[in-house]
């Protein structure tokens, strides 16, 4: 094992981490908006999920023939949630009513976030245990060396 793939345990953990931290943004984004009626795009706020993908590191061995070594987690990108529907509700004194009275919520569910956002938090505390495991068992290493 070459003592460059020795960290590719903590970067592997570390953009794990940064994947979900920047989940756990949107997520903190959608519920900020889950009341908001008008966007800049006309509208109500429409919520967004984070699409993740995996990172292939080509320097590394494979392990087996004919699997990928893999080298992490990156955000591809974040797409408009275009599959739940918009709920309407009768407010006929709100600014952004339609003529019958209507006003159209963002699609948004409060409960379905916050399950996002502690599955995205317990992910990233997986990741910080890894990059805890990692630093102590070096330090050993490190303690065996100077003994």
């Amino acid at each position: 094992m070459s003592f460059e793939n020795l960290f590719n345990v903590a970067n592997i953990s570390a953009s794990g981490m940064t994947a979900e931290r920047y989940r756990m943004e949107v997520v903190a984004n959608n519920i900020a908006n889950a009341f908001t009626t008008r966007s800049p795009d006309g509208g109500p706020y429409q919520r967004r999920d984070v699409i993740f993908e995996a990172v292939l590191n080509a320097k590394l061995a494979h392990p087996k023939p004919g699997m990928e070594p893999l080298g992490g987690v990156r955000v591809a990108g974040t797409e408009p949630d275009l599959q739940s529907e918009f709920p309407r509700i009768y407010n006929p004194g709100h600014p952004d009513a339609d003529q019958e009275g209507y006003v159209t919520l963002p699609n948004v569910q409060l409960p379905m976030e916050m399950v996002n956002l502690i599955t995205a938090n317990r992910a990233y505390e997986a990741n910080l245990k890894v990059m805890q495991a990692f630093r102590q068992q070096a330090e050993q290493a490190m303690q065996i060396i100077r003994s």
